[in-house]
């Protein structure tokens, strides 16, 4: 675009009259009307839409019509405008009214007069960003009085202004970008009735130049609420669906974190003589389809046991039981942003909070390894697990290997490990989310964890667990993992352990696994305890002493209440410079092993 300097009279007159926008209907999303309102004050005139863009929006009408995202702009809030186009690398450039055959007749003919049709431009996108910089330009020097309104919807917008290094773009592509800041940086445009709209679902695919542009306002698509379910859900029913789905209301409320795409996909099968739609095969399907909405980011764990099935560790489950007390009766501001299970390996971390998550009764959810090896990739992939997570709450995110799943901020060979970071950090510190996202790091080694995300406000309890330090203990983890297993054991046939304190509760099951194998080759449905008795006599623990001294020093250090601690961490912390000393024993271990 020319230089806003260089406008006529009659375009700079007009830049002081903002234009006129209606107001959206009560029905429509929050994030329309305020996209109106930037509209209306003249603050943007370039939007980009990202988040939940592929799902079913509302189109208005009594039953209500349900229909893509770029039929919702076009139909509502483009609605009175005289020019909306539409444009993709697929279809080109081309006048586009929705689902509305007569506006659109009324569209062609002043499309093709602004040489802006899709038989004159085509579907190149240098081209198109030419053609539709023209007709803005001539726009801006016409007078106010009888302007048409244009807006142009860009779909699939990272195709066209892909992330990646302005200055190893293309010569088009430069362009393209250049063009496109151009727009949302004129105030000219500004004042008139001209917008222009990117959509795509993930904002880190685009150009940072794009998607930071202060000119640029960025408009995050929530998943939708209860509310926008049910309503969903009650067009979508027929009236007497004889039993076959639960009632609206009640499908609504246990579809947390589910698009209305998936809803269709959830209801449909049940309504056209499938089997009926129970709570066992609801919560069955949803569990699919929010892995498939994630693209496989995440694993939905169902919970099969709480905090009785968990042998010692009482103070920790003392306070998620409190917890979980809280939860229930709505005290989410009493809740903390997250936990930080640490200790050595083998004392039970996912265990601890799968068993939690039944306590809390909530969603469990397990991150998956969202890295990848392509450009903007892994920033995605998070984004998209991220924007489901906000809907879903309550809800326990467990990130097991935390210090190497979450990168850390001063990462500066790896950049994408850095935008992680912080995309991890922002979500686990925005406090609106409090109680509604409960994030639980697991790590062995909490010290190779940015503080940031250790901090208050974020991962605000660390729980340190440790070896089983009493014999006692050793048999209750002992009868404890044979019912995990679903064996039969008596507590009678429990041996003596040797090794009290160095070994770790995997050691247990693995040696309750290796008891069963023997029995059922015997010939037995249980346990004997001939079985048990050689098992033990046996097995030899990990000789990672080293390893395991040091990260049990990592865990006392990083512990936040003493109510955590065993006895002999306890005792060495009342010691007068006890946690100096603790320090500098780890570090001095640290060192060591790292030079060895």
């Amino acid at each position: 675009m020319t230089d806003p300097t260089s406008a006529t009279a009659p375009a700079l007159a007009a830049a002081t009259t903002p234009p006129a926008v209606s107001a959206m209907p009560g029905w429509a999303p929050k994030w329309a009307s305020r996209m109106v309102e930037s509209l209306a004050s003249g603050t943007a005139t370039v939007f980009l839409l990202h988040g939940n863009t592929n799902d079913f929006v509302s189109l208005g009408g009594t039953p209500p019509r349900y229909g893509q995202l770029n039929a919702f702009l076009a139909e509502q809030m483009f609605g009175r405008y005289d020019l909306v186009l539409h444009y993709d690398l697929a279809r080109g450039l081309m006048p586009f009214a929705g689902t509305n055959a007569k506006r659109l007749k009324e569209m062609v003919p002043l499309a093709a007069q602004e040489r802006v049709g899709r038989d004159e431009v085509g579907a190149e996108p240098s081209q198109v960003f030419a053609a539709v910089d023209a007709l803005f330009r001539r726009l801006i020097m016409r007078p106010a009085e009888g302007r048409p309104r244009v807006a142009l919807i860009i779909d699939q917008a990272s195709f066209i202004i892909p992330a990646g290094e302005p200055g190893r773009l293309s010569y088009q592509a430069s362009g393209i970008l250049v063009t496109l800041l151009n727009w949302a940086q004129s105030p000219h445009l500004k004042s008139m009735d001209v917008a222009v709209v990117l959509i795509d679902e993930r904002r880190n695919d685009l150009s940072d130049r794009v998607a930071g542009h202060p000119h640029v306002q960025s408009v995050e698509v929530p998943m939708p609420d209860v509310e926008e379910r049910e309503r969903y859900l009650e067009a979508l029913v027929p009236d007497g669906a004889n039993g076959a789905l639960p009632a609206p209301q009640r499908i609504a409320a246990l579809t947390a974190g589910l698009s209305l795409g998936n809803l269709r996909a959830l209801a449909l099968p049940a309504l056209r003589g499938g089997p009926k739609l129970d709570d066992a095969r609801l919560t069955a399907i949803k569990k699919e389809l929010l892995e498939k909405q994630c693209q496989g980011l995440i694993e939905f764990i169902q919970p099969k046991w709480d905090l009785d099935t968990v042998v010692g560790l009482d103070a920790a489950k003392a306070r998620l039981r409190e917890d979980a007390k809280l939860l229930a009766t709505g005290g989410l501001d009493c809740l903390p942003m997250g936990y930080l299970i640490c200790g050595p390996v083998g004392t039970g971390k996912s265990f601890l909070m799968q068993c939690a998550a039944g306590e809390f009764g909530v969603p469990c959810l397990m991150l998956r390894n969202f890295r990848s090896k392509y450009v903007g990739e892994t920033e995605g992939n998070l984004e998209r697990v991220l924007t489901v997570l906000r809907s879903m709450g309550p809800v326990l995110v467990v990130i097991d290997e935390a210090d190497a799943m979450l990168g850390d901020r001063d990462q500066e060979n790896d950049p994408t490990g850095s935008r992680t970071f912080a995309m991890v950090a922002t979500q686990m510190g925005d406090t609106r989310y409090r109680g509604r996202i409960l994030w639980a790091l697991l790590t062995a080694r909490p010290d190779l964890l940015p503080v940031d995300l250790k901090r208050q406000g974020r991962a605000e309890v660390h729980i340190p667990l440790f070896y089983p330090s009493e014999e006692s203990e050793l048999k209750a983890m002992a009868i404890s993992m044979a019912r995990k297993l679903g064996a039969k054991l008596s507590p009678d046939d429990v041996p003596a352990m040797k090794g009290v304190g160095s070994l770790s509760g995997s050691d247990v099951e693995g040696m309750i696994g290796r008891a069963l194998r023997i029995s059922r080759l015997a010939g037995s449905d249980r346990i004997t305890k001939e079985a048990l008795a050689e098992t033990v006599a046996q097995f030899l623990p990990s000789t990672q002493g080293l390893e395991r001294r040091l990260q049990e020093l990592a865990a006392v250090l990083e512990c936040t209440d003493r109510v955590f601690l065993p006895k002999w961490a306890l005792d060495r912390v009342a010691q007068p410079d006890g946690r100096a000393e603790l320090q500098s024993e780890f570090a001095a271990l640290r060192m060591q092993l790292e030079g060895r």
